[in-house]
């Protein structure tokens, strides 16, 4: 995507939703199936006890003195909500999620295990260290492994791990293969058409990303964002017309203002 269009997608609104899939048996028991997970995670060269803490400290030591103080104080006091909005603040999304990790702990549920998955495999996209990113998306796998263990039929949450198998290890094709074992059984599935798009669109695959664009509006024509990813991918074919024809659906579907406005004129520009 060029400049021009990567603008336009971020002032419209335009997220990348991650991918999803459905793979246990649903007659296998809990404990059972977050074995077969963890074992799946180990034999791809994965490791479950990844964690941030050297990044956690080398970011500390370099705090200027007041915000190190208040840092030690939060720490000593064993404050995690504060020191999650600390790092927040300091827009270290990947520092957040190690204490939103180990609030899991101590609540131990499913709902904030695959919270701190989440924030986890999003604080991907603001690392400037390219070591730490493995680390995050093995620290996304593990907090998915030990929701999926209490709520072993979550969807959402099995389509986030298979995202992680695709994007952060040795072993992509298994998070192939759960999006495809899911569409065995649930072709309609928005996100399982979504992802397969964003897949196809990294690997240049833009027949494809059309495609899985289409249905997924199809499927779902609330979800309006689709249409900026299907301009992009006619764009990048240099489909000129069809470009035009899909922002413009866009821009009559949207009521963002602005939006509206940037888009028009992106398009005058693509007419010259």
């Amino acid at each position: 995507m060029n400049t021009k269009r990567t603008q336009v997608v971020l002032i419209c609104g335009a997220l990348v939703l991650l991918v999803l899939l459905f793979i246990a048996p649903k007659t296998i028991t809990a404990g059972h199936e977050a074995q077969e997970e963890e074992n799946a995670t180990q034999k791809s060269g994965v490791s479950l006890d990844a964690n941030l803490s050297v990044y956690l400290n080398m970011a500390a030591k370099n705090l200027e003195p007041g915000k190190k103080s208040e840092l030690d104080i939060l720490v000593l006091q064993k404050k995690q909500d504060s020191l999650i909005a600390f790092w927040d603040n300091l827009k270290r999304p990947d520092l957040a999620s190690f204490y939103l990790e180990e609030v899991a702990k101590t609540e131990n549920t499913a709902d904030i295990w695959f919270k701190a998955g989440n924030r986890y495999y999003y604080a991907v996209q603001f690392s400037k260290d390219k070591t730490e990113v493995p680390v995050l998306y093995q620290s996304a796998m593990r907090c998915f492994t030990k929701g999926l263990a209490l709520a072993p039929q979550d969807q959402d949450a099995k389509i986030m791990m298979a995202a992680c198998y695709v994007e952060g290890t040795q072993d992509p094709m298994e998070g192939i293969r759960r999006l495809r074992e899911i569409e065995k059984t649930d072709s309609n599935n928005v996100k399982l058409q979504l992802t397969f798009a964003f897949f196809s669109i990294k690997s240049g695959q833009y027949d494809k990303a059309i495609a899985r664009f289409n249905k997924a509006l199809n499927i779902d024509s609330t979800y309006i964002e689709a249409y900026l990813h299907l301009a992009d991918a006619y764009e990048q074919q240099n489909n000129i017309e069809k470009t035009i024809q899909v922002l413009e659906k866009y821009a009559s579907k949207t009521n963002d203002v602005i939006a509206k406005i940037e888009i028009d004129k992106y398009i005058q520009q693509l007419k010259k």
